[in-house]
């Protein structure tokens, strides 16, 4: 089934406390080498057809309106995957 993907990051400069864990726990298990760990959304929009690229327009406009919180995320990629 045809999808646009929606990738949605916390903002660089805003404290991401969970990927501040996972990065805490692989340090505590040996991986050294991983200094820091960022944790975002990966959103599955779903289409009956091949999206067009007005498709992928409205699901720019959408993820900046709807998917994202403008304050303390950034809507880093959106693509279409067939």
């Amino acid at each position: 089934m045809p999808k646009i993907i929606v990738e949605v990051m916390p903002k660089a400069d805003l404290l991401d406390p969970a990927g501040k864990a996972v990065a805490n726990a692989l340090q505590r298990k040996g991986h050294k080498e991983i200094a820091n760990v960022r944790i975002g959304k990966r959103i599955e929009l779903h289409y009956a057809t091949t999206p067009t690229d007005a498709d992928l327009e409205a699901a720019k406009q959408i993820a900046t309106d709807f998917l994202s919180n403008g304050v303390i995320e950034d809507v880093i990629n959106v693509t279409v995957e067939n």
